[in-house]
């Protein structure tokens, strides 16, 4: 009801701006005899769009076919994007509120993202607790000219973190009328709704006016969707999977017990002292809504109870842009924008046997306290039938679930002069840029109040009553028991620049063109932890980073015609930081020998400089990923002596911290590719890539931080003919410090064809492809071992742990007939073996032991979108689309923690068939 609303009043604003500031005139593109442009990826400009560089162009009308109603949304559907992107559904991740994009998989931090042309201030919260990326979701959707992906490296133009390439987002700059719009959408189950109404208005012509002022305003919500909303689509949002073969302790169960362990349970589970072996309280029908329960006696649950599948969204995005011709060699320009996005996901209710970390003090030299061990229900509680302080596994359903809200605020304005001087065509300008982020979890656990309340006869808290029995507990322990923790963190960027570029001379292919530029760069970070994190008080790790850099750069480029055929480009930057500097080059060759066919090629050097959260001492953070403990399950067999499968693929957490001695990532890259139109209507192009990024800063893996001796371990050690074997109990914690580790290596191909078709009376159609094969990604560790990941579930150490297919292809048919546009989309990505490597063990079990899912292979996924518009009048267009139009399944993925059950690649599987429909008037 509360997001119905929030659209309702997003439309009524929206109409209340038109009325107010609409002027009479008709909408239209500006679109003035331009005769050279400048491409991303390079600052010469050019008559010809197509470089030495491989880019793909996505324009408006591209946009509006997708049926997308984000950037974010379209640009995730791109066949180059991979691990490590940042899909909205990912709740429970460090960044979780935002939205990224990972070209090649090699993370958001590696993929630089520009709006026109120039940086924005990064997410307030690194990913991984790690990684500074730029978040999708400040960008208008409406306000959208055309995106420039540049497929290769172009650190030589923009300096750091262009290693994967460049996504330029480019908006609108000379629009004149008044456009408003409104969609609303909703799944077949009449869930998952959304809204959004958006505003367009813009005033003066360049050419004949002298100047042009464009605003840009749009509203959006999204109803939360939950796990169980889905409970009757077969897998999806279910953690209990057993149904489908598999056993009960997944990841996403809870409550069951195993030999001297048992999970967190709702009814409360208490270790009995002789035996060690843990006996759940009775009440488990009041609590868990499972019926086949754990025939050891646990009270098991699943996180689908509880836990979102979507968030909760609510938010607005503003921009505007002014431009003013002061003389005819000479213009001002200046934007400004303003985004804010509010989210909300429901996680399920916390337990009292985390393993927190933290800074070390004095009075925890350590840094890590294990609240399975130090929580204990006191010898003389009234449930406690064993007379001594005993432990205890407590899921706190009487205090209830945990919602994370995340509330984002960014801001950016640019002051700019371009114009002609003595021949060079120059740009200079200053950005603005930050980014303020307010974080909410509420239901966390006051765990001094929690120990008193259990354990301690003399507080006025004890004693704390648990399960079935919480409701004999007065309102005032609840009150001191839990708490919401915050945090208000910031990023800040400032950023001068200035580029010029001119034709130098004539050579026998054309004028040799030069560019010049340098810039000035301020950046900074301030993500304090959580309330409560610093010393262990609450339920949760202490994450947190602080720092700032500053940059200098100057940069130069040239693009020389040899020949009619040939150009040669080359380019070079040089970056200057406190501690170090870096010197990119950039060398391309384009050689066309007939007018419908080019051959191309590119070499690029790229680094990426080490970011607050990773070389600055006062910062620290734990992340969680799904491991193989190598003592409880040795070649992926479960030990003898009180191992389970669940040993085989248990969730860790791995402390980090901040390295100063790191140096900055470089990378090396190579594309070879052509370009070739064989008949009328056709365009296509084929480029090969690798990319090896070198001197990585990574921590150290979980894997191997799962070996080391110094990982902390549950005290139920294996038991082999009755003798317990040290450090070998359930592994909970270790340690993975960033370090600066040998490199990653991609290869791959890209294709991309189009081919145009005129059918008379019945209008005219369009056919694309863009297909990338993932021929290799290949990780190594400082030690020499390598890790094949092309085609595997792996790398789970990135966001979500979402895998690496080999294949992903996405095909387009459009079809256009006087006022009507129907475009069709399919969308598909490979299979994948569920192994975390290539050579690996199968990461996954049936419950019988044997590979899952079968054949240890998780199966392709293909859906097909449709949208259509149709002009009604001249002003007025209605549109719809329907995304997963066949409703297709996503397959069952027991690997993955970015979605329940399901992979988060395969999102629109989860949700199912949605619907939208759309009204945009132009005056």
């Amino acid at each position: 009801m509360y997001q119905k609303k929030a659209i309702a009043q997003a439309v009524t604003l929206a109409l209340a701006y038109a009325a107010l500031g609409a002027a009479p005139a008709v909408a239209q593109d500006a679109q003035g005899p331009i005769q050279r442009v400048e491409i991303t990826g390079s600052s010469i400009k050019r008559a010809t769009a197509e470089t030495a560089s491989p880019v793909q162009v996505v324009s408006r009308e591209d946009l509006a076919k997708s049926g997308k109603g984000t950037v974010a949304e379209y640009l995730q559907t791109l066949t180059s994007d991979g691990a490590g992107s940042l899909p909205t559904g990912f709740g429970n991740g460090f960044a979780a509120g935002s939205t990224a994009i990972s070209l090649r998989g090699l993370g958001a931090t590696s993929t630089l993202v520009l709006l026109n042309g120039r940086r924005m201030a990064p997410f307030a919260r690194a990913d991984d607790g790690q990684k500074s990326f730029t978040d999708l979701s400040t960008v208008p959707m409406e306000a959208v000219e055309r995106i420039e992906i540049l497929k290769d490296g172009a650190s030589s133009t923009y300096g750091a973190d262009a290693i994967a390439g460049v996504v330029n987002i480019i908006l609108r700059k000379d629009f004149v009328g008044t456009t408003l719009k409104a969609e609303v959408g909703e799944s077949r189950y009449h869930d998952a709704g959304t809204g959004k109404a958006a505003l367009t208005w813009g005033k003066g012509r360049l050419d004949e006016d002298g100047y042009n002022v464009m605003v840009n305003a749009e509203f959006y919500g999204n109803q939360s969707l939950l796990n169980k909303d889905r409970a009757g689509r077969e897998w999806i949002g279910h953690g209990d999977i057993r149904p489908w073969g598999y056993a009960a302790n997944t990841q996403f169960g809870y409550g069951y017990i195993t030999s001297g362990a048992s999970q967190p349970t709702p009814t409360g589970a208490l270790r009995d002292p002789k035996t060690g072996n843990y006996v759940s309280l009775p009440g488990c029908s009041q609590f868990s809504v499972t019926a086949a329960q754990d025939p050891a006696g646990g009270c098991l649950w699943y996180a689908d109870q509880f836990r979102s599948m979507q968030p909760k969204i609510g938010g607005m995005n503003f921009y505007t842009r002014f431009t003013k011709n002061l003389s005819n060699d000479l213009q001002f320009y200046a934007e400004a924008g303003y985004s804010k996005r509010d989210t909300e996901f429901t996680l399920i209710p916390p337990s009292t046997s985390g393993t927190i970390a933290f800074p070390p003090n004095a009075a925890n030299p350590t840094g890590i306290i294990n609240y399975g061990n130090a929580i204990l229900m006191g010898a003389t509680h009234p449930q406690n039938p064993y007379g001594v302080p005993v432990r205890l596994r407590y899921s706190l359903f009487d205090v209830g679930p945990s919602t994370r809200s995340a509330d984002n605020e960014f801001s950016r304005f640019v002051f700019g002069l371009k114009g002609t001087v003595a021949g060079w065509d120059f740009d200079t300008g200053l950005t603005h840029s930050q980014s303020a982020l307010d974080l909410n979890y509420s239901n966390m656990l006051n765990m001094k109040v929690l120990q008193a309340a259990l354990g301690d006869p003399t507080n006025a808290l004890f004693p704390y009553y648990i399960g079935a029995q919480a409701g004999k507990n007065p309102a005032a322990l609840y009150a001191a028991l839990a708490t919401n923790a915050t945090s208000h963190s910031t990023t800040k960027l400032d950023v001068l620049d200035f580029k010029a570029s001119r034709e130098l001379m004539q050579l026998p292919g054309g004028a040799l063109g030069l560019a010049v530029g340098g810039e000035y760069r301020h950046q900074s970070l301030d993500n304090p932890s959580l309330s409560g994190t610093s010393d262990g008080s609450i339920n949760s790790s202490y994450v947190a980073a602080q720092g700032s850099q500053n940059v200098s750069a100057v940069f130069f480029e040239v693009a020389a015609p040899i020949v009619k055929t040939v150009e040669l480009n080359a380019a070079v930057r040089y970056d200057k930081y406190k501690d170090f500097s870096s010197t990119t080059p950039k060398f391309g060759a384009k050689w066309t020998p007939l007018k419908t066919f080019a051959l191309r090629t590119t070499y690029t050097e790229g680094f990426r400089a080490p970011g607050p959260a990773e070389f600055s001492p006062a910062s620290q953070s734990t992340g969680n990923s799904a491991v193989r403990d190598p003592i409880r399950c040795p070649g992926g067999t479960p030990a003898a002596g009180g191992a389970t499968q669940a040993d085989c693929s248990i969730t860790i957490g791995a402390v980090k911290v901040g390295n100063p001695s790191l140096q900055p990532e470089k990378s090396k890259g190579y594309t070879l590719g052509m370009v070739w139109d064989p008949f009328d209507g056709t365009a296509l192009s084929l480029d090969a890539f690798k990319i090896k990024r070198s001197n990585e800063i990574n921590p150290l893996s979980y894997v191997e931080a799962a070996a080391l001796p110094t990982a902390i371990r549950n005290d139920n050690n294996l038991v082999v003919n009755g003798v317990a074997i040290p450090n070998t109990g359930t592994l909970l914690l270790s340690k993975a410090p960033y370090q600066n580790s040998s490199f990653t290596e991609v290869k791959g191909v890209d294709l991309d064809v189009k081919q145009r078709f005129r059918l008379g009376d019945y209008g005219r159609a369009t056919v694309g492809l863009t297909w990338t094969h993932v021929a290799s990604w290949v990780r190594a560790e400082k030690n020499g071992t390598r890790f094949q990941y092309a085609g595997t579930h792996g790398n789970c150490d990135t966001s979500d742990c979402a895998g690496t297919p080999k294949d992903k292809i996405s095909t387009t048919v459009s079809w256009d007939r006087q006022d009507l546009n129907v475009t069709a989309t399919a969308n598909y990505r490979a299979d994948m073996q569920n192994v975390y490597f290539a050579g690996d063990k199968c990461a996954s079990q049936y419950a019988n032991g044997s590979p899952a899912p079968g054949n240890c292979r998780l199966a392709s996924f293909t859906t097909i979108d449709l949208s259509a518009r149709y002009q009604v009048t001249q002003q007025l267009q209605v549109y719809g689309s329907i995304t997963n139009l066949f409703d297709k399944i996503a397959p069952l993925d027991p690997l993955t923690y970015g979605g329940m059950s399901y992979n988060p690649m395969d999102a629109s599987g989860a949700i199912g068939r949605f619907f939208k429909a759309g009204v945009r008037y132009q005056f």
